[in-house]
């Protein structure tokens, strides 16, 4: 089943009814998920290397920006069906206890739609500004890391439980650091790659890992959307999630959610109409 994200970045957005208008809206339409991002000075980007590393442009201005998980909390009040998360939230941000009660929470009160997103944090300006150690490569996964242990055995403990077993996604192309995690918590992986021949590539290592400990957990697989030819070449190789970028400059424009929903229902009358032959 093809399912389809929006991405409501709130960098250089003009107010905050923007940002509602956008997330009620998202939901409006039919989108499966609703995400946030986790950065404290939006990022302005140029592209993915070849490794999925952001790549940042020369001039970064500073843009008006509101903090994630506050706004998740207020976006579950605003929305009714879709599921809700950050894409991805920064495992170095907050303490891991803490952010288990801060899913289940948003849990509750979005009815059961919680998802907990994360990943390592990339943005050294997000880090130095706020008093972060930006450190290494190496110690913001091992950051991750265990987020991701106390975070789900937190999730064990607190009462009342969520309402249902909120899904993990993890965030990141790494193939020594990231695809281990993926293996062992993850219920949805996004990968950030640029190529339907990249995405081929680290579904084969994570099969390759999975194969060498013996444990082949389902993962579903996550994308950026960029276009409908684009989309149809991933889900070849197995990505069943497209996340839309929706960026405000300063309002949003959602035709792009609207153009990856058609090709949805679309592919989906396709698929059906393939089954019945």
């Amino acid at each position: 089943m093809i399912r389809i994200a929006a991405h409501i970045r709130t960098g250089g957005v003009s107010s905050y009814d923007e940002v509602r208008s956008a997330v009620k809206r998202s939901d409006e339409l039919g989108a499966d998920f609703v995400f946030g991002n986790d950065h404290f000075h939006p990022p302005a980007v140029s592209g993915l290397s070849d490794n999925g590393e952001m790549v940042l442009q020369r001039e970064q201005p500073d843009t008006s920006n509101f903090e994630s998980w506050t706004a998740l909390a207020s976006w579950a009040e605003v929305t009714r069906r879709c599921s809700l998360g950050i894409l991805v939230s920064c495992a170095s941000f907050r303490n891991a206890d803490l952010l288990a009660d801060m899913v289940r929470t948003v849990d509750h009160i979005s009815g059961g739609r919680a998802v907990l997103g994360l990943g390592a944090g990339w943005h050294e300006r997000d880090f130095v500004s706020y008093g972060y150690d930006f450190a290494t490569a190496a110690t913001r996964s091992r950051r991750l890391q265990e987020t991701l242990q106390r975070s789900t055995q937190r999730l064990l403990q607190l009462n009342p439980a969520p309402l249902r077993q909120i899904p993990v996604l993890i965030g990141g192309a790494g193939e020594r650091r990231t695809i281990p995690l993926v293996a062992e918590y993850a219920d949805i992986w996004h990968v950030p790659v640029s190529t339907d021949i990249q995405l081929k590539h680290k579904l084969e290592a994570l099969a390759a890992y999975q194969t060498q400990i013996g444990k082949h957990r389902r993962v579903e697989i996550a994308v950026d959307w960029t276009d409908e030819g684009d989309a149809e070449r991933y889900v070849a190789h197995g990505a069943s999630i497209f996340a839309v970028p929706l960026d405000a400059n300063p309002y949003y424009d959602l035709s792009p959610l609207i153009e990856a929903l058609a090709w949805r229902h679309t592919f989906a009358k396709g698929q059906q109409q393939c089954v019945q032959v």
